[in-house]
């Protein structure tokens, strides 16, 4: 029997040949209004990506695994795209005549550009993923970092800048509405003002994870990514339970950095409680103890109780929906970990800074208001019908929800300073 000495892995080096590279560019350079949208394949071409973005005058949107692609602060990234995205996502999709997808299969094609719109390059290493989409005219299969390398030298700089700048003010308008929307009463707390309050706060090497449900809304919209940072979630949502498990996993990779899980309470109660004794038994191995818990408790199974709303027309089903009251932050407690409990809008703040700054991991529990609407980037008229509907079957909470839905979104058409 011979034995073989082993060699350490090194991935290919994929690249597009010449000519689709070129075809790719004639595509790209005649566009006028030209979109891109990146995820998980892009997470090690951020240069890159904002490279060709420069170059070609393009908004930048992101799916909800190329979250960390590129920071949130940069004038020409949209965020992100789909049911759980942005307004200036959806616009650019929406007017946009070029659209270049980077390392991403995202799902949803109705938020892209209408079949027969927009003029498409996709670039991707797994060539099964390729216009499976969106019909596009040049599939160039490759590593991102490599191809788009590959790609710059052929694509040449775009002297108007009046499509970048229509973006660049669409996302300033955002950010001043998501501001707003976060800071609106709610009974007693409005979940996103906990995401709005955590953003610029968070540690310049941290990881942050979500679970499903409408806490990856608030992950996806109110959470300002910067370079350096990761971020994840279930790509395919709707599978609940693995928020907690995700941060423990990120935790014994990186225990150096600062994990902060987002979780809703039904999804905490369906596992997180049990990972919460895993997290006790193990903390002090890690270099760095902090790792936080932050859990949405407003007894509701949120994300689908919208969901039948808006695309069923069914009201809140109590019975199905409403889950346990349980102590997490005391439960924490017990396992020898910190709880934090946060019942007014003014503690967010403190509780977010003590939980930072904490030895040992903590559990934040934010009491918050499941008729927060988590609001879609653009409404459809069958949704707001399905909606009404809803209401008229027998709303448990008809003048509160309504009274929280107004609000949030009269914020869209309100003028912010």
């Amino acid at each position: 029997m011979y034995h073989y000495s082993k060699r350490r892995y090194a991935a290919p080096r994929v690249v597009p040949n010449e000519t689709d590279l070129r075809r790719a560019a004639d595509i790209l350079n005649a566009g006028e209004k030209v979109a891109m949208l990146v995820g998980a394949g892009a997470l090690h071409a951020t240069d890159e990506v904002i490279e060709v973005a420069d170059i070609l005058g393009a908004g930048v949107a992101k799916a909800l695994l190329g979250k960390a692609v590129i920071p949130d602060d940069l004038p020409f990234c949209t965020g992100p795209i789909g049911l759980l995205g942005t307004k200036p996502s959806w616009e650019m999709m929406s007017e946009c005549d070029t659209l270049l997808m980077v390392g991403s299969s995202f799902p949803y094609s109705e938020f892209l550009p209408k079949e027969g719109q927009a003029r498409g390059v996709q670039i991707d290493i797994d060539p099964k993923l390729l216009s499976i989409r969106y019909p596009m005219e040049v599939n160039l299969v490759g590593d991102s970092v490599e191809t788009l390398r590959a790609l710059i030298p052929f694509l040449r700089q775009k002297s108007d800048r009046q499509w970048r700048q229509r973006i660049e003010e669409n996302i300033v308008e955002w950010w001043k509405v998501l501001e707003a929307r976060a800071m609106n009463e709610a009974k007693p707390i409005n979940p996103q003002r906990v995401f709005w309050e955590l953003s610029p706060r968070l540690p310049h090497d941290c990881i942050i994870v979500a679970d499903s449900g409408s806490a990856a809304n608030w992950f996806a919209r109110d959470l300002k990514i910067r370079r350096g940072m990761m971020a994840s979630l279930s790509g395919n949502l709707a599978t609940m339970g693995p928020g907690v498990p995700y941060a423990i996993a990120a935790k014994f990779a990186f225990p150096d950095r600062v994990v902060i899980a987002t979780v809703g309470d039904g999804a905490m109660l369906m596992n997180g409680i049990n990972e919460l004794v895993t997290i006790a038994n193990y903390w002090k191995k890690w270099s760095d103890p902090r790792l936080i818990i932050a859990v949405l408790a407003n007894r509701d199974l949120n994300q689908v109780t919208w969901e039948q709303r808006v695309m069923a027309g069914d009201p809140k089903y109590e019975s199905s929906q409403i889950v346990p009251d349980f102590a997490f932050a005391r439960y924490a407690e017990m396992l020898g970990l910190r709880g934090i409990r946060v019942e007014k809008p003014e503690q967010i703040a403190p509780a977010w800074e003590e939980a930072l700054t904490a030895n040992c991991p903590v559990v934040l529990e934010a009491i918050t208001d499941p008729e927060v609407p988590t609001l879609p980037p653009h409404i459809t008229f069958d949704e707001a019908k399905k909606f009404t509907e809803s209401m008229i079957k027998g709303e448990p909470h008809l003048g509160h929800m309504i009274k929280q839905t107004f609000k949030e979104a009269i914020e869209s058409f309100l003028p912010h300073r």
